[in-house]
């Protein structure tokens, strides 16, 4: 009967059905061999082994336990499209792989190499400049520097493990392999980066963790491999000289994203393309000088920290984001300042006293001498005319001696006024920084002067101003007594 069909179908010009057989049976695996790369769609994931359409009559097999991440969990899921590498094959099957391994020849070495297919290697060692891994029963070496993408600070806890990896050197038979992890762990690391970025956009608000730490900023791992850096002026509203003030390694912080470029670069000869990623921290909250209500006014003392020293003056910090300027004539009542670093030092913590705000251009003016206090304020409660005082010979000039009274407080003591000592020879000796002890003789508030004068001066009407008599008045009583006398003679002779 069957001959019938057969001989039948023949007849109408058809396939017989040993042929149609013979045909299904050639195109199960005949475009595949062992090292070929299988692009498929994962059709089902049964208890320990995940099922692929290879694009031939059979299904390949990979084992679930090669699909697991570094949390153990699951990478795929039916739908998903894997590349994989067959490892072995029958009429019934298809294994497949993530890499090659197991035992070989140098012929699958030497496969391996050219079509720049996994394989998988054990870590036998450590040698110089990096490791001793076996591949397929031979010998391989891989420099430090290709084991991991990131730095290798440990390379003792690669020794014993088992990874993928790419030759990229065969010479010799297979006597001289060279293996790469590196480069595999770049694609993908490149991959994994590419679909994380695809739903993250210019704006978005992302936590993630200070991976270094350089002069000039901060780098922040927002994806396991993927860093984008938070510079300096970024890190807060506060001014910053150093980011260790701010953040520390493996710190949790938010960013923003403010700008992701690709930059194309070239190394060893070859252009690659990485991407700049933009962050900010600062910009996670408002900007303090934004706000709507206002947190400071004219008249309001309040304590700062000195951030920086300028020639002209100094930036005190009123809140975080928040400085003013103390300019240099504003720094002291009680004595003349040329460098703001005689008064205040980076860091230290001042009161202030605020003495004009401009929101708009962002400007707070400050005064430390206001929150110190004007020394002249009530200068007419503390001194009198005619009082006796001792103050410090400050400084000697042609016209007089200035006279600190006290700090803030300076008088003068006129050369005109000097002479109308009983002694002024006795204060031109007196030198500066020596006391000396004065009357006050005018107050002029306003102006903030005080005229000084010697205890013993002569007043304004002495008899030996308008006589010309030149006498010092330490021999005033010996002329009372001459006087007395020629009146005592004049009355004898009468």
């Amino acid at each position: 009967m069957s001959e019938n069909f057969t001989d039948e179908n023949n007849g109408n010009g058809e396939e017989s059905f040993a042929e149609l057989f013979e045909s299904y049976n050639a195109g199960m695996t005949e475009d595949l061999q062992i090292g070929d790369k299988v692009t498929g769609e994962v059709i089902s994931i049964g208890m320990d082994t995940i099922f692929v359409n290879t694009g031939t009559k059979i299904d390949g097999a990979v084992e679930k336990a090669e699909m697991l991440d570094e949390n153990g969990e699951l990478s795929c899921a039916e739908g998903d499209t894997l590349d994989l590498y067959v490892v072995a094959f029958n009429e019934n099957e298809v294994r497949l792989s993530r890499a090659l391994s197991g035992v070989g020849g140098f012929n699958l070495l030497n496969e391996a190499y050219a079509g720049q297919v996994p394989v998988e290697g054990k870590v036998i060692e450590q040698c110089k400049g990096g490791f001793h891994v076996q591949v397929f029963q031979h010998r391989a070496f891989c420099p430090i520097s290709q084991i991991d993408i990131k730095y290798v600070e440990t390379p003792e806890d690669y020794v014993g493990g088992a990874f993928q990896f790419l030759i990229k050197q065969l010479e010799k038979k297979g006597r001289n392999i060279v293996v790469s992890r590196r480069e595999l762990l770049a694609r993908e690391q490149k991959e994994s980066h590419a679909k994380f970025l695809e739903d993250v956009n210019v704006g978005d608000v992302l936590d993630g963790r200070v991976a270094n730490i350089m002069p000039y900023g901060a780098f922040v791992e927002l994806f396991p491999g993927l860093e984008g850096m938070v510079h300096i002026s970024e890190l807060s509203w506060s001014r910053v000289e150093k980011p260790e003030e701010v953040v520390a390694k493996d710190d949790p912080v938010r960013v923003k994203i403010l700008s992701i470029e690709e930059q194309e670069k070239e190394k060893d000869g070859k252009k690659e393309v990485r991407l700049k990623i933009s962050l900010s921290i600062k910009q996670v909250t408002d900007n303090p000088w934004d706000r709507e209500e206002k947190s400071f006014r004219v008249g309001d003392k309040i304590r700062g920290k000195v951030t920086r020293l300028m020639g002209f003056g100094a930036f005190v910090e009123l809140e975080p984001g928040i400085e003013g300027l103390v300019h240099i004539s504003e720094m002291s009542y009680t004595r003349r300042i040329n460098r703001p670093e005689d008064v205040v030092s980076a860091g230290e913590t001042v009161d202030v006293v605020i003495r004009d705000i401009n929101y708009d251009s962002r400007r707070i003016s400050l005064s430390i001498r206001d929150a110190e206090g004007d020394p002249w304020g009530d200068i007419e409660e503390k001194y009198t005319i005619g009082q006796s005082v001792e103050g410090t010979v400050e400084k000697k000039e042609k016209f007089g001696y200035f006279v600190t009274l006290e700090p803030g407080i300076t008088g003068l003591l006129p050369k005109s006024k000097m002479s109308r000592s009983e002694n002024p020879g006795a204060i031109e000796k007196i030198q500066v920084g020596e006391p000396i002890t004065i009357i006050v003789e005018e107050i002029q508030a306003d102006l903030r002067k005080i005229t000084l004068a010697p205890t013993d001066a002569r007043s304004e009407g002495d008899w030996r101003q308008f006589s010309g008599d030149k006498r010092p008045a330490s021999s005033s009583a010996f002329g009372d007594l001459g006087d007395k006398l020629q009146a005592a003679l004049k009355g004898n002779k009468k």
